[in-house]
């Protein structure tokens, strides 16, 4: 439960991320030419390189972290086969800060170890399991899709919306899906949810505003 609930929060966030980039890009581009092609095309560019970014550097960082917990296990499996009195007694010793009474922690170890030494050892001084490593292609293609289907709202909106009102209705439909995830995130880190939703509407806003105002003003000097 506790993986599924990370990975849902890594969605919402993703899914963030590519809401509020792609809204600065497009609000942007819209305040300095009411272009609708070029619009649109600067919107797929932002869409398109933010999710490539995004699955880049999600798969970089988890291989990262799956090759720190491969070489983890590979230095506990020497000390396992070097020390294995040494490793029991270390087991026994996690057992007892716990709480267990030095007789049962000694059983439980011993059992434990019997049964798989590099398990218990990986999960009571690791806090990994090594039938479970982290997958970056899971997490690349999750950061992907989540951060896709995020950018696609401003995107659609923003093309799709009557030319005189297409920034207000961008602006006003990128807030409530910040508003969403903001709440969503907070349900998911059981924090208070208005604090999050402020949080996220806020940074959103901030980023269309500004890149609104960078586009008048560059298109109005280019003009």
């Amino acid at each position: 439960m506790a993986a599924r609930l990370n990975w849902l929060r890594a969605a919402v966030l993703g899914a963030n991320d590519g809401i509020v980039s792609t809204a600065g890009v497009v609000v942007g581009v819209a305040g300095a030419t009411s272009d609708k092609a070029a619009i649109m095309i600067a919107g797929i560019a932002a869409l398109v390189a933010g999710a490539i970014s995004m699955a880049a550097g999600e798969y970089v960082s988890v291989s990262t972290q799956r090759d720190s917990e491969r070489s983890m296990l590979r230095l506990e499996r020497r000390e396992l086969r070097e020390d294995p009195e040494g490793e029991l007694e270390e087991l026994t010793q996690l057992y007892q800060v716990k709480g267990i009474s030095r007789p049962l922690a000694e059983q439980v170890a011993r059992e434990l170890t019997d049964h798989d030494a590099l398990g218990a050892h990986a999960e009571a001084e690791l806090g990994i399991d090594p039938d479970d490593l982290t997958n970056p292609w899971h997490a690349a293609w999750a950061s992907m899709v989540a951060f896709t289907v995020g950018a696609l709202l401003p995107l659609l909106t923003i093309t799709f919306s009557p030319a005189n009102l297409r920034t207000w209705v961008t602006v006003f439909s990128v807030t409530l899906a910040l508003a969403l995830t903001g709440w969503t995130s907070a349900r998911f880190g059981r924090s208070p949810r208005p604090r999050a939703m402020a949080r996220t509407v806020t940074g959103g806003v901030l980023a269309m505003g500004v890149t609104y105002l960078i586009g008048a003003l560059v298109g109005t000097g280019l003009g």
